[in-house]
Order: structure tokens, then C-alpha cells, then sequence
């Protein structure tokens, strides 16, 4: 359940916050001022159910280019400026939906207030964002290290600075990659910020840890009505995160919509490559534009159709063959070759039916 009394901010064409639902986010990792790759890389993940897309701007060349994607692209794009408050502000009057700055990494308070002024010009909102690894030395002295607690100050802190400044359209985030640490700081500014909270496990790692790393995380964080955004930050392709933000949110209850593929383990009963298959399944099921459709692949003919019962749909292999099944019962036998297509087939039919 979202927390209600969040404030509603637009991004682009997306509201975040209030009782909108939990919005998915990435990043791309081409370089920004290759306007076509990284225009190709957005439509992907607009594809896939990106929502709202960052987008490197360490470069007054990419500051420039945002223009060009901006006219390509169909979802809110966010500037990511460290260091230099000039980016922040090209990025702005080339069209960015949205600013992602540190103010503590930006410059003294003047250039802050320019970035703010500019932000305010344009009616977009910023989002404050502190890490672990850039804590400040005052606080790590304070606190006797990184710690929950001074990740939220820091990030309050600078709320609080862009708030004197007569600016409240704001969106925060904290990360740290130790995933406890990141839960409790959650649990901790979500008692004192009334803005959309940004969530992810920041350097959670490669597409396997990063996943188990986000998954505990923001499953922890989400679960207490926590977060308005999330980015599954993978060492990857970020279509990767795309698909791992879908199914956590999914399972948690937060998403509906989608094919859901769940596969038994294997055993040795297992007649079929059930491994390859499942994953073939997973793959296949991708481009299928069917809402909350389950999809059961199981190893064997012994127990699948039991097991599949639950499924909307399911394949069970046997040697050299397998089974369709539907809602717990065989519907025909297949050629093993045959299977990954005929369902395919079903699935593609599936609205006629």
C-alpha cells in the first residue's frame, strides 16, 4: 500500500507519488551524445515497460543532445548531472523531464539556487539524490561511519536547502549497496519526507547478485509502502532490469498485467530439457501482449498436469514429447520439437477464445 500523504509530482507525461502506482525506471549506458544508440536503447526499454529513462549528462555535447532524443523518445527523460551546475541547467532548457543532482557535489549555494531558479522556470522537478559513498566526512565523523541515520540527514539536509529556496517540486532517492542499511534508511526518511521516494539498491552488481541484492531490498522496502519509483540497478543490459523490476512489483501485488512463467525444478523424473525450455518460455513470452496470464512449464508427464492446475496454461515434456495443458487438463500430445511453438500458438490465439 502507498503512503497516501506523499506529494504528487509530474514527470513528463507520469505522475508519481499519491496513490499512483509504482513507477519503473532505468538508465541507459550508451553514451548520450550518440543520439541514435541511445535512442535505440529507449525504444527497447520503452518496449520492454520502461517508464521513465535517465540519461548521463556529463558533457555540455550531451546536454545538447537531449533535444534530439527528447523528439524520439515516448517517456519522460531525466538528466543525470554530477559536479557541474551548467549541465544541470542545459539540460533543462534542452527539454529533461526531470533533473537528478547532488547538491552537495553541485557547487557553493549560488550555483544550487541557479539550477533551483531554472527548475522552477521550466516546472520541472529535481530529484535529490545521496549515496552512501558520498556521505559527507562531517557525517561519517558524526554518526562513526556510513549509517542509515546520516544518509538521511544528508538527504534532508539538502531538502531543506532547496525548500529555502522556494521549491518544493522535488523527488528523493538514498542508495547505499549494503541492502540492510538502504531498508533501514528507508523505514527512517519515509517517517520525514513528504516527497516520492526514488528506491534501489545502488552497485547491487551483476545481473545474478544484483538481482538477489534488489530483489531482498526493495521486496523489504516495497512491502511497507515504500517507494514510488524503482530502478533494479544490474551490472547489464538494462532490459535485464526492466524485466526484474516487472516481476518483483508483480509479485509483491504492486503490477498487474503481464505473462507470468512459473517452471518446477528439476528432478529425475525430468524427460525433457526442461531448463532450455523454460527459458525459451520465458524469452518467448516477452512481446505477447496478454494481461495476468499464468504459464506453467513442467519437467515431466508424471505430475505436470497437476501441478500446472493452477496455470492458465502449460507444457509438460515427456520423451520425446510432451503435453498442452489447460487449467489442470491435457488438452493433446505434441512432439517435444513442437512444443515451445504450439504454445506460442495458444498464447497468440488466446484472445479469440
Amino acid at each position: 500500500m502507498l503512503r497516501e500523504m506523499t506529494k504528487e509530482v509530474r514527470i513528463g507525461n507520469v505522475v508519481i507519488g499519491g496513490k499512483n502506482p509504482v513507477a519503473i525506471q532505468s538508465m541507459t549506458n550508451t553514451k548520450t551524445e550518440d543520439v541514435d544508440a541511445t535512442v535505440n536503447q529507449i525504444l527497447a526499454l520503452e518496449k520492454a515497460g520502461c517508464e521513465i529513462i535517465r540519461c548521463a549528462v556529463p558533457t555540455m555535447e550531451a546536454a545538447e543532445a537531449l533535444s534530439k532524443i527528447k523528439e524520439r523518445i515516448h517517456i519522460p527523460l531525466v538528466a543525470d548531472i554530477h559536479f557541474d551546475y551548467r549541465l544541470a541547467i542545459a539540460a533543462i532548457e534542452n527539454g529533461a523531464d526531470k533533473i537528478r543532482i547532488n547538491p552537495g557535489n553541485i557547487g557553493d549555494t549560488d550555483r544550487v539556487r541557479k539550477v533551483v531558479e531554472k527548475a522552477k522556470e521550466y516546472g520541472i522537478p529535481i530529484r535529490v539524490g545521496v549515496n552512501s559513498g558520498s556521505l559527507e566526512k562531517g557525517l561519517i565523523e558524526k554518526y562513526g561511519g556510513v549509517t542509515a541515520e546520516g544518509i538521511v540527514e544528508s538527504a534532508l539536509d539538502k531538502v531543506h536547502l532547496i525548500e529555502s529556496m522556494g521549491y518544493d517540486n522535488l523527488v528523493v532517492s538514498i542508495k547505499s549497496s549494503d541492502v540492510l542499511m538502504c531498508v533501514k534508511a528507508h523505514e527512517l526518511i519515509a517517517k520525514e519526507c513528504p516527497y516520492p521516494l526514488h528506491v534501489g539498491i545502488t552497485e547491487s552488481g551483476t545481473v545474478l547478485s544484483g538481482n538477489i541484492k534488489s530483489s531482498v531490498g526493495l521486496g523489504i522496502i516495497l512491502y511497507q509502502g515504500i517507494g514510488n519509483t524503482i530502478r533494479v540497478s544490474l551490472t547489464g543490459d538494462p532490459l535485464e532490469e526492466i524485466k526484474s523490476a516487472k516481476l518483483i512489483l508483480r509479485t509483491l501485488g504492486l503490477r498487474k498485467g503481464g505473462i507470468e512463467v512459473v517452471s518446477c525444478p528439476t528432478c529425475g523424473r525430468t524427460k525433457i530439457d526442461l531448463i532450455r525450455l523454460a527459458n525459451q518460455v520465458e524469452d518467448m513470452v516477452q512481446d505477447i501482449p496478454l494481461d495476468d496470464i499464468k504459464v506453467a512449464v513442467m519437467g515431466c508427464v508424471v505430475n505436470g498436469p497437476g501441478e500446472a492446475k493452477e496455470a492458465d496454461i502449460g507444457i509438460a515434456g515427456g520423451i520425446g514429447e510432451g503435453l498442452l495443458i489447460k487449467k489442470g487438463q491435457i488438452v493433446k500430445k505434441v512432439k517435444e520439437e513442437e512444443l515451445l511453438n504450439t504454445l506460442r500458438q495458444e498464447l497468440l490465439n488466446w484472445k479469440q477464445e
